[in-house]
This record gives structure tokens, sequence and C-alpha cells, in this order.
């Protein structure tokens, strides 16, 4: 069941209070490569390779053209401190970042003004961009699904916000028991890359589940990528494997 704010014309939120100042107390060394978002840094560039080959194949885009994103209005969901916005303002997109802690939102508009950088970052949530009729050509949210109350009313505010023939790109990680191995036991207690209770196993999210819920938001064309690591390579890479950490890619029809 989905959580709601107090006020009567308030939209309903996905937001978990806990999740958000988990986060929160991580901004200030958000940036920090070797630091304890060091995981993500390694995750970032195979994430942005499947958001630029997405979208250059959903608007016909020419992959090797520098700004593959250029003319597009995007959002980044649970931006954090802005570590795929960035990226993708570089390939060209106009930018929206969102998030709903404070702390990430400042360090984010910090580093991007240091990096030169035009990014439009907001401390909120997409339901409220919903409710203001907000839209978007592509949605991005990538380590989101798995730390929102409840991920159907999160995937419909999502497509809310989506231009019709615009695209969503989501990456998660699979409620399996390989998942559970890795991605906490192994990550957080055993090689230490995550702060222990980073996750928890119970919120992640099938592909068949995520399939369902888009769905059910009207979202058509559905499809998944894996994304394996290679330990001596110390990077990840895209793989037909989506037993651990997984992409997800889905579409809103065009207007009739």
């Amino acid at each position: 069941m989905s959580r709601t704010g107090s006020g009567a014309s308030r939209p309903a939120s996905t937001l978990l209070a806990a999740e958000v100042d988990k986060f929160d107390r991580l901004a200030r060394e958000w940036w920090d490569p070797a630091g304890p978002m060091r995981p993500l840094h390694r995750l970032n560039p195979v994430r942005l390779a499947f958001l630029r080959e997405e979208a250059c194949r959903h608007f016909g885009r020419e992959p090797r053209t520098p700004f593959p994103l250029a003319g597009l209005m995007v959002l980044d969901v649970g931006c954090g401190a802005g570590l795929l916005s960035e990226p993708a303002a570089r390939l060209g997109g106009t930018v929206t970042g969102l998030d709903p802690a404070p702390g990430m939102i400042e360090a984010a508009r910090r580093h991007a003004a240091e990096s030169g950088l035009a990014i439009d970052y907001r401390a909120g949530t997409v339901e409220m961009l919903a409710a203001e009729g907000a839209q978007f050509d592509l949605v991005v949210a990538m380590e989101v699904v798995e730390h929102v109350a409840d991920v159907p009313l999160f995937l419909r505010a999502c497509a809310q916000v989506l231009r019709p023939d615009g695209l969503l790109l989501l990456s998660t990680i699979n409620r399996t028991l390989r998942a559970f191995a890795l991605a906490i036991v192994g990550a957080e207690y055993v090689l230490r890359w995550l702060p222990r209770g980073t996750h928890d196993w119970e919120k992640f999210v099938t592909p068949a589940e995520l399939r369902e819920a888009a769905e059910a938001a009207g979202l058509t064309d559905f499809r998944t990528r894996g994304m394996a690591f290679h330990p001596l390579e110390d990077a990840w890479r895209l793989s037909g494997d989506t037993a651990v950490n997984y992409l997800a890619g889905a579409a809103k029809p065009a207007a009739p």
C-alpha cells in the first residue's frame, strides 16, 4: 500500500523517510570515487552506456554523435548528487535532477556549478512533478525502485511525467538468492563496498514484477539487460544475465 501525505490535496507518495535520511547522510562523500559510493562510480559507465544505447535506438539518433541527447528533456529521478545527471547533460540533454534528500540536491548543485553545467536540480518526488503536469522525453531512475514504498505507484508517476513516445529507463536488483549473496552479504558485509543496511532483500524487484508494474502504468516495449561485474577488470559490463543487477526500459505509446 502506498504512503500518502497528511493533506488531502497532496499527491500520493512512494517516499520512505528512512531511505531518504540514509542517503542524505552520504551527500558529502557522493563524489569521492574511493568513498562509500565507490561501487556506484564503478557502475556508472555501464549505466550511461545503456542510457546512450537505448536513447539512440528509441529516438532514432546516431550513436556516434557527441550529443545524442540534444533537444531531449531528461529527468533523473533519485539523482543523488548528480552522478548520472552530469554526463547526461554533457551528452546534450536538458536535465532536471530530482531527489527528496535536500543534502543531495545541495551537493549536486555545488558540483554542477564547479563543473560549469546547467542542470535544474530540485528537492522533491516524481509524484510531485506528476501533480504539477511536468513532461519529459526521457525519464531515468537508476537504483531507485528498490528503495520506494510502492513500485507500481512509482512507475505510474514516472509514466505520467513522460511525454507520448517518451522513454523510461531503470536499473535495480533482482530478488534472487544470488542477489542476496552478492549484493548484500558480499557487497555490504564481506567486501564492504557499501555501508551495511544499504539494501533490503525483500524490497528487491524481479523483472517480471517490474514488467507488470510498467504495463499497468500503460508502458510498452518492456525489455531488460543484465549487468555483470568482472573482478579481473574491476569493471561492470552489460550482460544477458539479469539474476542480480539489471537494467530495464519501457516506452510510452505515441499519441494517436
